[in-house]
């Protein structure tokens, strides 16, 4: 396994970070011990959860199962010290999100932010989180799938994101949070938080965590160069976007159990050019000998500003070659042609 600094703090995390969003929809609790004991055998130290997981399907009878069955592994082993977590406060709600955090009507405010870290604590069975992220802005901007803003339309009752950080701030003084970090972030807002953590004294965030993948590469354009400059990586979800780039999905192909057979939410891979690109993708792997997801994970994990690589899987076996695409190296002709795949097709999943 490789490891890379969290940002500037002193936490070396593993380049590969075992995501949990299935887990207590599409896994049960024995499943999800079952990958985090295989994971951390492997090397895999960090692991990212939410308050709002699983979205496998979104549902209000799951939400926050996730985080019990971490901490049950937590509770059951007394293995706290061998992982770097991860879990994230849900932004204001969403339209056709059926989940109500504390009631419904929540913000990125002090209130909500206290209310969320004691009771992702409580489920989790810890004393603190290494890295606590907002889940998304409380602003209103493009996300999950959103191309951007041609106007500002924010709510009246948003909350500044000096607000927010001041909270986070309290939380780390509290021992609760080591480090903070952001998700669904746009580079205006990545900025804002630095300048506030220069100008005000407010805790600096350590990671952003965006969708990237070979499908979405809109990080690359203004947030690349804050990952680098700035040493806030990019913590990569949805590297196999959403499963397309495993090709399990081509020629109309859904598979029993799969993601887009439960949780008919994630449209966002749902383009015109996703299916060719996929398709070139897949081929292109096979032309190399090398696995099609391994091929994906590994773009991803070589990307200097990356990281950690976010995956998530319903199977030992799919845990398996996600984590071995480590071992993958990309050579510069297979390289070049994802570069020619990428002009012939750009971004077509953003």
């Amino acid at each position: 396994m490789q490891f890379r600094k969290l940002g500037r703090t002193d936490i070396d995390v593993s380049l590969i970070c075992l995501g949990t969003m299935t887990w207590g929809s599409q896994n049960t609790e024995a499943e999800g011990h079952a990958q985090i004991d295989y994971a951390l055998d492997q090397g895999v130290n960090f692991l990212d959860t939410a308050e709002g997981y699983p979205v496998t399907p979104v549902s209000v009878e799951t939400q926050g199962r996730t985080e019990e069955i971490i901490g049950s592994w937590i509770a059951k082993g007394k293995r706290r010290s061998d992982i770097i977590l991860a879990t994230k406060v849900a932004g204001p709600g969403r339209p056709n999100d059926v989940r109500k955090f504390r009631g419904g009507g929540n913000r990125l405010d002090r209130r909500n932010i206290e209310q969320a870290i004691d009771t992702s604590l409580k489920r989790l069975q810890t004393d603190y989180v290494d890295l606590y992220q907002l889940h998304w802005p409380d602003r209103t901007v493009a996300s999950f799938g959103g191309r951007g803003i041609g106007k500002l339309d924010d709510h009246p009752d948003t909350v500044s994101i000096e607000e927010t950080l001041s909270a986070l701030d309290d939380l780390i003084k509290a021992g609760k949070v080591r480090h903070v970090g952001v998700s669904n972030e746009t580079p205006w807002g990545v900025s804002e938080f630095l300048r506030l953590s220069r100008d005000a004294g407010l805790p600096r965030i350590a990671s952003i965590q965006n969708a990237y993948n070979l499908l979405n590469r809109v990080f690359e354009i203004g947030l690349s160069e804050f990952a680098l400059r700035e040493k806030v990586g990019l913590l990569a979800y949805s590297p196999l976007a959403a499963g397309n780039l495993s090709g399990k999905y081509l020629g109309g192909t859904v598979p029993p159990g799969s993601r887009r057979s439960v949780a008919q939410q994630f449209t966002r891979y749902d383009t015109p050019g996703q299916l060719p690109a996929s398709a070139r993708y897949v081929a292109l792997a096979h032309a190399h000998g090398i696995d099609p997801s391994q091929l994906a994970l590994a773009y991803v994990n070589s990307r200097p500003f990356v990281t950690s690589t976010i995956i998530g899987a319903t199977s030992l076996d799919q845990l398996r070659t996600d984590i071995g695409s480590v071992d993958v190296t990309l050579s510069p002709e297979v390289l070049a042609e994802i570069e020619a795949i990428q002009r012939a097709i750009p971004d077509p999943c953003p």
